[in-house]
């Protein structure tokens, strides 16, 4: 498990976290935040990849 993989357990967190604080304050921007970085975690955790390279694919999409 390379670095980058730990980094993307960290923003799998962080952004459940986001999400919850979305719900609790009935914030949906902040909620939908919180989706992205889980996304971004997940795909980081999954190839090892660093977040700059991932939002990069994930915004040519």
């Amino acid at each position: 498990m390379n670095s980058d993989q730990i980094k993307g357990k960290w923003n799998q967190f962080k952004g459940k976290m986001q999400q919850k604080y979305g719900i609790a304050v009935d914030d949906d921007e902040t909620f939908s935040e919180g989706k992205y970085n889980e996304l971004v975690g997940r795909a980081q955790e999954k190839s090892g990849e660093s977040k700059e390279k991932i939002k990069r694919e994930i915004e040519s999409w």
